[in-house]
This record gives structure tokens, sequence and C-alpha cells, in this order.
């Protein structure tokens, strides 16, 4: 027996279907961590079997932030009429919140990072001392995984989920196509901060309130002093 409140759960942490969750978790034997292992496979093999599927439909989503950060993303489906609905509508916004979120990533995937980063981050990762100083014949496999996890800073899709950090976009994405039953690519994004590249007037305060000192003690010198009083004093 799989109770209600365990159901609920496995829902919030996964967003998973009701029916989903409780088959995963009567599967597992109600252990919620091995039924969440079960969704994302489950997840990921209907996923899979979609993602040749041609996605000419979908929606472009925006998502401002307090007028500073704005963000624009391009997602796509199957069909017009999952574009229309609100689960979909739903992932737009939420991954265009999750680009204004991660100011570091710029590009979909980690093979999207142009190779010439890639190979000027592991000349840099090769020369630091403490790469120097192990075993030249693990030197490389450790630099590779530095540099695996420095790409995916860099990918939207390898982000944990803002609104769930147990999840990352990717599988996010996976568990919306077990859902809504199409396939689902997002395409591209742009991301604007405000006043990005242009000119700013750089100002230290400290040398403005010395100039402003300054200027004031010429003034005060050249204010017209009092007539001295030449009444004669009297007895």
């Amino acid at each position: 027996t799989v109770s209600a409140a365990l159901v609920k759960q496995l829902r919030e942490e996964t967003g998973a279907g009701m029916m989903d969750c409780k088959k995963a978790l009567a599967e597992t034997g109600g252990d919620i961590v091995k039924a969440q292992e079960f969704l994302r496979k489950k997840g990921l093999a209907s996923a899979e079997k979609k993602a040749s599927r041609a996605t000419a439909e979908g929606r472009i989503g925006s998502y401002i932030h307090d007028n500073r950060i704005g963000v624009m993303i391009e997602v796509n489906c199957e069909t017009d009429f999952v574009a229309r609905g609100d689960i979909f509508k739903q992932l737009v916004e939420d991954l265009a919140m999750q680009v204004a979120a991660c100011p570091q990533v710029q590009h979909l995937v980690t093979d999207d990072v142009p190779e010439d980063i890639v190979n000027k981050e592991r000349e840099i990762e090769m020369q630091k001392d403490d790469i120097l100083q192990k075993p030249e014949q693990i030197r490389s496999k450790i630099v590779d995984g530095r540099i695996k996890k420095r790409l995916e800073e860099l990918a939207l899709l390898e982000q944990p989920f803002i609104k769930n950090d147990k999840v990352v976009v990717k599988d996010l994405i996976k568990q919306t196509i077990s859902a809504i039953g199409e396939n689902i690519k997002v395409t591209r994004f742009v991301r604007y901060n405000l006043g990005e590249g242009l000119e700013k007037k750089s100002q230290d305060f400290a040398a403005e309130v010395a100039a402003q000192t300054a200027a004031k003690e010429p003034a005060a010198s050249q204010a017209p002093q009092p007539a001295p009083d030449t009444t004669e004093a009297t007895e």
C-alpha cells in the first residue's frame, strides 16, 4: 500500500503524474529515492523515442526581472495544440526565468561551447600547480573532469532547475515530453542586461569631495572682511 502523502511528495519532487508516481512507488516498495530513479529512467526512455520527431511549432517566451534583466527564449514542440496548452506555456515561462537566474549560462548544451574556449580552459588547467604535482598519467583525467564541470556551468540544459534543484533542466524537459507526449526542443535564447555595452561615467567620490572643498576655499578667502571699529572708547 502506497500512502497518498508519499505519492504527493514524489509528485512535488519530480513533476510526474499521480498515477506514474503511484506505480513507481509500488514498483520500488515505497522507496522514494528508488521511485525517483524509476521515473527518471522511464522519462528518459520516453523522451529518447520522441527525440527524432520534427518540432515545427512552439512558443517564444520572455521574462523581465526588476526592469534590469530581460530574456527571450524559443521552445519548440510538434503541434500548435500543445504549444497553446498550459503545461507547455509553463515550461517556456520557467525556462525564460531560468536563463535570467543563471548569468553564467551562455549556451544551450555543452557541445555548443566553441572548441577554442575548451582548448583554452584545458591549457589553463594543465598549467595549474596542483595538476603539475600529480602523476603525469592521471593529469589529463583530472583536467577532463574539471573541464566537464566548467562546460556544464555554461550550458542551460545542465543547470539545476530553479524551482526544484533536485532536477536538472534537461530532465525537466524530458519529464514534460513524457507528460504531453510530444518532442520538445529549446532552440535559442538571448539575455539582455540593462546598460550592457554602454560607456558608463566613472566617478571617484573621494576625489569629487576634495574638488568641491578646494573650490570653496578660494571663495571663502575672497569674501569681504568687516571694517575695523574706529569708534574711540570713552570712559
